[in-house]
């Protein structure tokens, strides 16, 4: 039987844009209403900040024993080396292949056991392996120290494993983008021509692109609101620092990759020897209809409910358009 929803969808824009407020709208939106207007079905979800967050943990434990860090400057900085976007690219494509296959894992320590996959992914990015270079002594304690965020995440992707895909959509999110003022194409590590290029061919074979649009200052706007300083690791309620926000974030490149894509709606990209045709749909989020979904769902404005399912239904019916033609 044909399958009528998304295997993969890549849910890609600025920091603070709507992207989580729309991954909860889909858990609580009508099912079926997900796959009739959007072609979405019953949500499997990834996100790459958790990595970043246990990353930036990492360096904090570093900072505090003295011990120069491994990935950030400090924390309100952007990364040392760009590849480590890189790095985040092929650790979601790891967690795609164990959602499909239903790779069950049970370390004795979940920390050290995500310290391995960051070292692979590092050196497959083409970085050391930066985490096993560290005094043993060291390593241990930072991986005790963090073994509880460590098997939580774990255990939240374990628990969405199901021997049936047939009606299930697996949505990854991620952020990537270029300097303020910056001019396009973006080049080296920056941007979603990089990020795309380091996910895995079978992601790519079955993905496709929403992309929610905002300004760059937008972004700025929301991503200073919605931070939380007592729930600061939360998807939804986290700040980016500012100098990300600048250096990394100051702009993307989703809009201009459709514009010279070989193929109308989509978006080129060429890795593995391949070339991959995304196809993309743009939710105009400019009016920020997304916000109100952090709250609970009788409180959201109907009106702004029919607004936004019909823009992300336009966006959605883009992509099934080209989906897997």
């Amino acid at each position: 039987m044909e399958k009528k929803v998304f295997d993969v969808v890549l849910l890609n824009a600025l920091p603070a844009s709507g992207k989580s407020e729309l991954r909860k709208f889909m858990n609580e939106n009508d099912p079926g209403q997900m796959v009739r207007d959007f072609h979405i079905g019953k949500n499997l979800q990834l996100d790459d900040f958790p990595y970043v967050w246990l990353m930036r943990g990492v360096d904090k434990k570093l900072a505090t024993m003295g011990q120069p860090s491994l990935y950030y400057p400090d924390d309100d900085s952007p990364t040392h080396d760009g590849r480590v976007w890189g790095v985040l690219s092929i650790l979601l494509s790891e967690d795609y292949q164990d959602l499909v296959n239903r790779n069950y894992v049970n370390p004795a320590s979940a920390a050290e056991y995500l310290f391995e996959r960051f070292d692979r992914a590092s050196v497959a990015a083409g970085l050391k392996p930066l985490i096993s270079l560290l005094d043993e002594k060291i390593r241990k304690q930072i991986a005790e120290e963090l073994e509880d965020e460590a098997r939580k995440l774990l255990d939240e992707k374990q628990a969405q494993y199901t021997d049936d895909l047939s009606d299930k959509t697996i949505i990854i999110e991620f952020s990537r983008g270029g300097n303020d003022g910056a001019s396009m194409p973006l080049t080296g590590t920056f941007g979603y021509q990089y990020t795309y290029s380091m996910l895995s061919p079978d992601l790519l074979r079955n993905a496709a692109v929403l992309y929610i649009w905002v300004t760059p200052e937008e972004s700025r706007a929301k991503n200073d609101a919605r931070y939380d300083p007592n729930n600061p690791g939360s998807s939804i309620n986290h700040k980016t620092p500012d100098k990300v926000m600048m250096y990394d974030y100051g702009c993307d490149d989703i809009l201009y990759m459709k514009e010279v894509s070989e193929k109308p709606d989509t978006l080129t990209v060429e890795a593995w020897g391949e070339k991959f045709y995304l196809p993309v749909g743009v939710f105009d989020n400019r009016e920020d209809l997304t916000t109100q979904f952090r709250g609970a769902k009788e409180t959201w404005n109907r009106e702004d409910v029919e607004k936004a399912v019909k823009l992300i239904s336009d966006a959605t019916a883009r992509m099934w358009e080209n989906y897997k033609k």
